[in-house]
């Protein structure tokens, strides 16, 4: 069976060349436009506009919806209209008085045309005015045969109409359907009337079979100053990918040095493409960083590396290795690949650029066959994990699990649509870790459950069996088990009704929740601890079957949650607000806990709210609140706003405390000064450390065919708490490319709300 393929997604590139190098370039990634919603972790990135800030305003003429394909003109007959026509034989024709001459994609429309058959010969004069399916411009005169389809223009106004570029040339050369030559010429995607930026060129040539535009003597200019000169130039005129360099990147930060990137796009095919990144350090060396991507009807992956040779600093080899693939070898059956490395625990104190990286003192690998069907899942795979963090001890590296196999189901007992339906929730792990103890789990949960629900109520029972059994590496007590029962209630209501707030309608509900859970008391001391952990309490842990994560702990139950939701949606069915409140109350002790910790002996846990309010689609609030009772303190609240200025801005607050643990502000806005001109900027501030964790401040300047960013950052970088500054900038001249460091995907991580452009 024949595999086929599917396109990469477009990447903008921009290339140069200078005397010594050839320059290649891409065309723009293509992505949903629409405004990111208030509350959104990821946003979509707008696409980068090649339009002109008038649209097909350059050349007033344009027609729309001529035929598209050139390779119509060799069937098609030539049509031509005039006011008037004078012929002295049938061969030469005179025509004059709006003329109009159309072949397939091609039309001509001038004052006076002069035509002989038998050549093909035409000479057009008076407002010449020529458009095919890539080409608008306009002409004082023409010149050409219909066969074969060349022509020559002279004082010439053009317009690409792919990418918009335009601008005005001595002459014009079409020498086929696909290719165009312009001599003495200039190019820009800006509008003619404000030419923030401009090419001037002796000679550029317009390849549109391969989406290339190559400029010759090309000097760049700048609100009508020249800033570079360039010997040749090579950049995209439509959205297809071009091999080639891109425009260097420039960044300085204290802690890594000065450095230069120049980068290389492969354009290798179009369903895979490669870029490498040559990096210079001032105060480290050299670093050969790179990017592979794939994609097929089966299969995608995305490998990226870097490399850094006796780093002058470290005296050791740097580096860091990352791959994620998925493959489908088989109808429901999937292998996914996610691999992450690095050279040394302190790579991304010296190389990594975000409190991110700064804060990741794990790094996770693994590699799955999965598979599903219509009521189950199972998975054979292995989990491998690398400390980053260089003040954690080697002991607190996870276990590997080498390897772990799970299988879970789900199914009606007598039939899909059977009410009554039985499951099972099973797991079998190898855990590897030198030096510490080591061992096979298995752990299985078959379960029964009998959910019922109306339009207004639900009751949800299950009754279930936990097996979990070891055979640990060691001398005595080498085969420890748990077996213990788990059944659990969840019921609710659901009331409406009609309200009206600040002139609008709503339908309100209100919706008692009540879940119970009965687990009795099993001594699990002989049991080790390979992987789990308690969880963070939260609003949703009041309806967990297990306060731990991992199968090592099964927390003994006799509690009974309490909560209330009650919600505002619209006419459309939206919601608007929404407010929880909840408690688990215990009837026993919780007995079971982590190797050190105390049985815990109060009335019930924390008192968890939750409340999100957005009335309409500019502005967003959100609090929690963790209230303990125990000790009259709040254990944890968080307070989240949102707001939207005028199309592009946002403005975010957020209050973030755990009590012994954390107590941070967070600031960070997108303000537009006007349609150009927007504020950037964010503070992120411990209170507890009494410490600025991240901050920066900056300036953005978008039009419609330039764009311009400075940042200046001040971030912690290692988990010493030590600080770093760097500073950003970017140029970009849409519809060419970019110079400097590229500031979205920052942006994009730092802001929330923040779009960008592809």
């Amino acid at each position: 069976m024949q595999r086929r393929s599917r396109p990469l997604p477009s990447r903008r590139l921009l290339a140069l060349a200078t005397t010594l190098a050839l320059y290649g370039a891409a065309g723009a990634a293509q992505a949903g436009d629409d405004v990111c919603p208030l509350g959104a972790f990821t946003c979509p990135k707008k696409p980068v506009s090649y339009a002109l800030c008038k649209p097909n305003a350059l050349l007033g003429f344009y027609v729309p919806d001529l035929p598209q394909d050139p390779n119509l003109r060799e069937q098609a007959t030539t049509d031509v209209d005039a006011a008037e026509l004078q012929s002295p034989d049938s061969n030469v024709f005179h025509l004059s008085g709006d003329v109009r001459m159309q072949r397939a994609d091609q039309l001509l429309r001038t004052e006076r045309l002069d035509y002989t058959r038998d050549s093909t010969a035409y000479s057009a004069s008076g407002g010449v005015r020529y458009q095919d399916h890539g080409l608008l411009f306009s002409a004082d005169a023409m010149q050409g045969t219909t066969t074969p389809n060349r022509a020559h223009a002279d004082d010439v106004r053009y317009q690409l109409l792919q990418s918009r570029g335009n601008g005005v040339a001595r002459s014009a050369e079409l020498q086929d359907k696909q290719h165009s030559t312009f001599r003495s010429v200039t190019y820009s995607t800006c509008d003619p009337d404000a030419r923030q930026w401009e090419l001037h060129a002796s000679s550029l040539s317009i390849d549109r079979a391969s989406g290339v535009g190559r400029a010759r003597n090309v000097s760049m200019w700048y609100d009508g100053v020249p800033f570079f000169y360039f010997p040749y130039l090579r950049f995209p005129v439509d959205d297809r990918r071009q091999t080639g360099f891109l425009y260097p990147s420039l960044v300085n930060s204290n802690n890594a040095g000065f450095s230069i990137t120049l980068p290389f796009y492969l354009n290798l095919a179009p369903n895979y493409d490669a870029t490498l990144y040559p990096r210079s350090y001032s105060s480290r060396g050299y670093m050969l960083g790179g990017e592979f991507r794939f994609l097929t009807e089966s299969s995608k992956g995305q490998l990226e590396f870097t490399y850094l040779p006796d780093d002058r600093e470290a005296h050791r080899d740097r580096g860091s290795l990352n791959f994620l693939g998925s493959t489908r070898v088989a109808p429901g059956w999937s292998f996914s690949t996610n691999i992450n490395r690095v050279s040394d625990a302190h790579y991304f104190e010296d190389f990594g650029n975000s409190l991110l990286s700064a804060a990741t003192s794990v790094l996770g690998s693994n590699a799955y066959l999965n598979g599903s069907g219509d009521w189950w899942s199972a998975g054979l795979g292995v989990d491998a994990y690398q400390l980053t963090d260089p003040t954690l001890p080697v002991s607190a590296e996870p276990y590997k699990r080498l390897p772990r196999l799970y299988f879970n189901g789900e199914n009606g007992m007598f039939g899909e649509d059977s009410g009554l339906r039985w499951g099972v929730r099973s797991e079998a792990v190898a855990f590897r870790k030198p030096d510490a103890l080591e061992g096979d789990r298995i752990d299985l949960f078959p379960y029964i459950t009998w959910p019922l629900e109306g339009a207004a109520w639900f009751v949800r029972p299950e009754v279930g069996y936990r097996y979990t059994a070891y055979d640990l590496h060691r001398d005595t007590d080498n085969h420890p088990s748990r077996s213990v029962p788990i059944a659990d209630v969840d019921a609710g209501l659901i009331f409406e009704r009609d309200t009206r707030l600040f002139g609008d309608s709503y339908t309100q509900t209100l919706e008692p929740r009540l879940y119970y859970l009965r687990v009795p008391y099993r001594n699990q001391d002989n049991l080790p601890i390979f992987d789990s952990r308690l969880l963070t309490f939260d609003y949703w842990q009041l309806f967990s079957s297990n306060r731990f994560a991992g199968a090592d702990r099964q927390g003994d139950a006799n509690d009974l949650t309490v909560a209330l939701t009650t919600r505002l949606l619209d006419g459309g069915g939206v919601e608007r607000m929404s407010a929880s409140i909840g408690r688990i109350y215990y009837f026993d002790p919780q007995r079971v806990q982590l190797p050190g910790q105390p049985d815990t002996d109060f009335a019930g846990s924390n008192y968890v709210a939750e409340f999100t309010l957005q009335l309409n689609d500019r502005w967003r609030m959100t609090a929690s609140q963790q209230w303990n009772p125990n000790t009259n303190t709040t254990d944890v609240s968080t307070v989240g706003f949102q707001r939207r200025i005028a199309d592009d801005g946002i403005l975010n607050f957020a209050y973030r405390y755990r009590r012994n643990l954390l107590e941070q502000y967070d600031v960070s806005t997108v303000f537009p000064v006007n349609d150009r001109w927007s504020l950037v900027g964010r503070w992120n501030y411990s209170v507890r450390d009494h410490r600025t964790l991240e901050a920066f401040a900056g300036v953005q300047y978008d039009s419609c065919c330039v764009a311009v960013r400075l940042l200046q950052r001040h971030f912690v970088h290692n988990f010493q708490g030590q600080s770093d500054n760097a500073t950003y900038f970017e140029i970009e001249f849409k519809g060419i490319g970019n110079v400097g460091q590229q500031t979205g995907t920052f942006l994009r991580r730092a802001i929330l709300g923040y779009q960008g452009y592809e």
